[in-house]
């Protein structure tokens, strides 16, 4: 057993420059690798967050725009349905002005008619009262000639 633990003495002796070199390998890969390693690794997340965050930006700021954007076109709208709304009602206007016009003259002419009625079914009255009274006379006289006389 004694002489186990020798060669194993003389093992670890014999390691020890190994471990050396071992350690300033470690030593030297964490100086010359691994913290620049991570330096880059760490800039390199930084411009991603850094653009992510831009394009998070650029995302919210269209998301803007496009709303106000809706909004000024809803109001458009609404202007656009308000200004047809009014050209409606004032051409309705015109058209019941234009109506109560053509009413009035018509309602004129109209009278103006009746009275000529009246004024020609007057004058045929009296044209027809004064010949009345000669057509009277002249059935009597159609008549009464032959009723006398006896024969005819």
């Amino acid at each position: 057993m004694q002489e186990i633990l020798l060669q194993i003495g003389a093992l670890l002796v014999e390691a020890i420059p190994t471990a050396m070199l071992f350690i300033v390998l470690v030593v030297a890969y964490q100086i010359l690798v691994q913290e620049p390693l991570t330096d880059t690794l760490k800039k390199r997340h930084a411009l991603t967050e850094g653009a992510i965050e831009e394009a998070r930006k650029a995302i919210e700021l269209a998301e803007a725009r496009t709303a106000d954007y809706a909004e000024k076109l809803r109001l458009a709208r609404a202007d656009a349905y308000k200004i047809r709304e009014q050209r409606i009602r004032r051409w309705n206007a015109e058209r019941e002005t234009a109506l109560e016009t053509a009413r009035k003259a018509a309602s004129v002419r109209v009278s103006a008619a009746h009275s000529e009625i009246d004024i020609e079914a007057a004058a045929a009255r009296g044209a027809i009262e004064a010949s009345a009274a000669d057509l009277a006379n002249r059935a009597v006289r159609a008549v009464l000639p032959a009723a006398a006389g006896g024969s005819r």
